[in-house]
């Protein structure tokens, strides 16, 4: 059983729309977003690279939908605020190449079933796939990588609404939050890390004011004191970002888009990745189981693992570790109160996150590649409606 230390500090960081791999993550989801448009049995598994002034598109994908490429790599590009050729990295001189072929038939003869088999539909791939929840948080998340989310996620807010106050910000950045807890309770923060690039003649003063009264709106004030330690681009300048400053890949940001480190994680990234890929849609889905069990009362930390064989439907496993926290007298007991209510085949999955027609629920897979996939109720995983009927099935076995 999961020991929680008396006292310890954890760090998380986070980093901005503008990061290069951030930016192939999106152009890869706002492909997969094009290809569900018209056409939601598309299978989309969609790789992206960055690096000066040149955007590479690949993978494989397989769908009825007429996508411009190019365009939505572009576009994505332009939105993120990359419209400047003097930074070595812009949406209208960038080159962007395009290598995509269809799905492999020995991975789509696993998946692919008709309507009436669509119940036995398998697993994309074989692995393990993870899913947390806390109380650090409203949000039920790691208090470290939800402040850590939210510093650069509203220093990019002002650039984008107030572009002439913040004219000095480009797009790249990174923040990292060290807080301390105490018997599993976030206490204070002890540091605050942020690169921001800048413009050639920012003043790093007004730079670090502007971080500060970002942390003074973003974090509560309960864990604010005058002792926190910042790091303002702790090397002195940082004027060269990007792409440009550095190459970017789809899905080289797994932790930023789960827990921060928290937890455990399985192998496989996110973005540019169809539901049908369990390496995405389970990793969902047993946010979803966590984030009930807590909001339920069963549990103050709670870590869903589930694991698939490619082309098989039942999972293999089902393994609940809430560190000790948990209100039943065994985490196993949890297990079967999970497969008494959720079906974790991958179609029950699709179907009951909604996760084919995000567009019509008001949400889309772009919009999970920046700032993480959890953690923002717009997304269906992010839903405690299933905590009443949990508390109930669990009342059948026997507490601490």
């Amino acid at each position: 059983m999961s020991k929680i230390h008396a006292e310890h500090v954890f760090t998380s960081e986070s980093v901005s729309e503008g990061h290069p791999d951030k930016v192939c993550d999106q152009i890869s989801d706002a492909i997969l977003d094009a290809c569900l448009k018209d056409d939601p049995d598309s299978r989309v598994a969609c790789e992206t690279l960055t690096t000066t002034d040149l955007i590479v598109i690949s993978g494989e994908i397989t769908t009825k939908s007429k996508v411009n490429w190019e365009k939505i790599a572009r576009d994505v590009v332009s939105q993120i605020g990359y419209t400047d050729s003097t930074v070595g990295f812009s949406a209208e001189t960038c080159k962007v190449m395009i290598c995509i072929h269809k799905q492999s038939p020995d991975i789509s003869q696993g998946v692919s079933r008709t309507p009436e088999q669509a119940s036995t539909q398998g697993a994309g791939d074989q692995g393990m796939m993870f899913g947390y929840a806390c109380t650090d948080t409203e949000e039920l998340m790691p208090a470290t990588i939800m402040y850590s989310h939210r510093i650069v996620q509203e220093l990019a807010r002002r650039r984008h609404e107030e572009p002439a106050k913040y004219n000095y910000l480009r797009p790249d950045s990174k923040s990292q939050v060290s807080i301390l807890y105490r018997n599993g309770k976030p206490v204070r923060v002890e540091s605050v890390v942020v690169s921001h690039q800048h413009t050639p003649d920012m003043d790093i003063n007004v730079l670090t004011a502007l971080v500060k009264d970002v942390v003074a709106q973003v974090v509560p004030a309960s864990l604010l004191h005058d002792g926190i330690k910042y790091y303002i681009n702790p090397t002195g300048r940082f004027e060269i970002g990007g792409p440009n400053g550095d190459t970017g890949l789809t899905g080289r940001k797994i932790i930023v888009d789960t827990y921060g480190g928290v937890g455990s994680h399985g192998g496989g990234a996110f973005s540019g990745k169809d539901p049908s890929k369990v390496d995405r849609s389970a990793a969902y889905m047993s946010r979803y189981i966590a984030k009930n069990i807590v909001a339920a009362g069963l549990a103050e930390k709670c870590e869903v693992q589930v694991a698939y064989a490619i082309g098989v439907a039942d999972p293999l496993s089902i393994n609940v570790d809430t560190y000790g926290t948990g209100r039943l007298e065994n985490d196993s007991d949890l297990e079967k109160v999970i497969r008494s209510i959720f079906s974790l085949r991958p179609a029950d999955i699709i179907k009951t996150l909604e996760l084919k027609t995000p567009a019509k629920n008001g949400w889309s897979y772009s919009l999970t590649a920046a700032y993480g996939h959890f953690g923002r109720s717009v997304f269906p995983w992010e839903k405690t409606d299933k905590a009443a009927e949990l508390k109930a099935v669990a009342a059948n076995y026997a507490a601490k």
